[in-house]
């Protein structure tokens, strides 16, 4: 899943003519869904949305609130293109979903929003439509984002150094060698190794007549 997130100062949607949507003071993002995309990325689609630092704070420093702090307007929009792959100079489009499903797929999205920030501030476009959409940057601040691919390794600093930890403490293990207790276990009990040793002599003694 890929989004465009703008900061805006106000930003609206026109289908044929009439205006549908419009937001003041916050974000506009564009969405494209792909084929792969599960629940896993828009719920983590939807936490970076709401939770991208692009607002300045009361004292005016940049880069440290996000739409949600400050209780700013979102305003959604399907955008397949963002899927497009360049052949030559003309898009390819086969890896965003089919419309049929991306539908349901974005409604949830929106749905997903709304529930985790408050319904009244989010606003969309019409789904397969062909709109205007009307944007005026703030800035300009433009983030691009993206879900991590399917069995991609995590970006998230905490879990990578936790992976580390683990894999430090395997490369420990086998530098040390099997544990006393494996040795016990692998090695065969003496009367094992008696009871292993009077069995041979027992066959040795039947082919020797």
């Amino acid at each position: 899943m890929k989004a465009v997130v703008q900061r805006v100062t106000r930003a609206s949607v026109t289908v044929g003519g009439e205006q549908i949507s419009a937001i003041g003071r916050g974000i506009c993002v564009l969405l494209g869904i792909s084929l792969e995309d599960t629940q896993k990325e828009l719920e983590h689609m939807v936490r970076k949305i709401l939770n991208l630092r692009v607002f300045e704070d009361e004292s005016g420093k940049h880069w440290s609130k996000s739409v949600m702090d400050k209780q700013y307007e979102v305003l959604c929009i399907s955008q397949f293109t963002l899927q497009c792959v360049l052949k030559g100079n003309k898009p390819d489009l086969h890896l965003a979903m089919p419309s049929e499903q991306a539908e349901g797929f974005y409604n949830g999205f929106l749905e997903q929003l709304r529930k985790a920030y408050r319904p009244e501030l989010v606003k969309d476009g019409k789904f397969g439509a062909y709109m205007q959409v009307h944007i005026q940057n703030d800035g300009p601040v433009t983030i691009e984002l993206e879900s991590p691919a399917p069995g991609a390794a995590t970006s998230d600093p905490k879990q990578l150094s936790k992976l580390e930890k683990q894999q430090q403490r395997k490369e420990k293990t086998r530098a040390k060698g099997p544990s006393e207790s494996s040795k016990e276990r692998s090695a065969p009990r003496k009367e094992d190794r008696s009871a292993s040793s009077g069995a041979e002599g027992d066959v040795s003694s039947e082919r020797e007549p």
